[in-house]
């Protein structure tokens, strides 16, 4: 049986191929603005057809990093590549990239067909050419009744699909999208989501994505590099950032997470028993480079948790405590369990039935637990 951390949403992996060429390239890039350092040594590199995201707070850097490699700023040290040319000096509008903003920049005093027309007809595009795009475009993101409309008639996510099919007529190489689509209520931007990324493998054109949403990145990448501080900490694709973090930073930022603390007691093999910092005693499987004797920190997410009221037959990584808070949300129950040693531990259920027998409630008594493969072994 083949086993891989989380489904594969698809199997395009040219970053895996020491053969594959990256098509866009920041080798040793730093962005400074004064005193401040926006962007600090950075090398990514990011392949053609890709859906990468680079996923931060605000303020770490991740769109000035777009900033550069659309041409709005210039590195102050290092180099952008894009097919393994330098784009020093290229001004923006020489560079085949097109650049999608949060606000989505629409002209309020221009219908949508001409919202789109523009740039095409900036270029100079023949009239009979530009109105053909214009009508494959607004059939592309399913606006082709609202072509006559201006933007205020438009709904949010109708002014999105524009300000998209805007950024893709003159058929960019690459499409770079700050926050595009933060400007949406909780239920259109999940839709968007996936409309996105039909678009972008129906069109085959390379997306970079800036947010801070993490379900956002989950949902739609390919990949994904967290930055902090103008530097990435972590690259991988969902399933690797969200299972396999490679630090408590990482980690906690992406998702829901406990994080229990603890001191190395033994090392056996896979196995690595683990003296917790709250009188758990804590037995995982898995490569951590960890010695006896180190202070270790077990990152496990919430669903990983199991919660029952009766003691697990099998006694390893279980403990008993109260229930501190619940929260419905319908397709899942979460759980804030205090433990007797005083930790507090998430877990969240799955609702996969209507009606619940016996539903654990607030104050109740239970013991939660894990398997020893459950959570990740971290040393920073």
């Amino acid at each position: 049986m083949t086993k891989s951390l989380g489904n594969i949403r698809r199997t395009f992996a040219p970053w895996n191929d020491p053969a594959s060429r990256p098509y866009i390239a920041f080798e040793n890039v730093t962005k400074r603005f004064g005193d401040f350092t926006a962007v600090d040594d950075l090398t990514l590199h990011v392949y053609e057809r890709e859906f990468f995201s680079l996923l931060g707070a605000s303020g770490c850097g991740k769109t000035t990093l777009l900033r550069m490699l659309a041409g709005f700023e210039e590195p102050t040290a290092g180099d952008i590549l894009l097919e393994g040319r330098s784009l020093k000096g290229v001004p923006p509008h020489r560079r085949p990239v097109n650049m999608m903003f949060q606000s989505y920049a629409l002209f309020p005093h221009m219908t949508v067909e001409q919202n789109i027309a523009f740039g095409l007809r900036q270029e100079g595009m023949a009239r009979g050419a530009v109105d053909q795009r214009v009508a494959d475009m607004l059939k592309l993101v399913k606006l082709g009744e609202f072509g006559k409309r201006k933007p205020h008639q438009l709904s949010g996510g109708q002014r999105q699909r524009v300000a998209l099919a805007r950024a893709i007529a003159k058929r960019p190489k690459l499409l770079i999208l700050d926050e595009p689509l933060g400007a949406l209520d909780k239920k259109l931007r999940e839709e968007t989501q996936f409309e996105l990324m039909d678009l972008q493998q129906e069109l085959g054109l390379t997306f970079m994505i800036v947010t801070h949403d993490q379900e956002e990145a989950m949902t739609m990448s390919d990949r994904i590099a967290v930055m902090d501080s103008g530097r990435i900490l972590q690259i991988g694709t969902p399933a690797e950032i969200y299972e396999a973090p490679s630090s408590r930073f990482v980690a906690d930022f992406v998702g829901s997470v406990n994080m229990l603390e603890g001191t190395v007691e033994t090392v056996s093999g896979e196995m690595t028993e683990i003296s917790g910092k709250d009188g758990l005693a804590i037995r995982v499987t898995g490569e951590s480079g960890a010695g006896a004797g180190d202070k270790v920190w077990l990152a496990i997410r919430p669903e990983k948790i199991r919660v029952s009221r009766n003691r697990p037959e099998n006694g390893a990584n279980a403990a008993e405590g109260e229930v501190w808070d619940v929260g419905y949300l319908g397709d899942m129950t979460l759980f804030n369990v205090r433990l007797d040693t005083g930790a507090i531990v998430k877990a969240s259920v799955m609702n996969s039935r209507r009606e619940v027998e016996d539903p654990i409630g607030h104050e109740d008594r239970i013991w939660v637990s894990f398997a020893p493969d459950a959570g990740i072994l971290l040393t920073r």
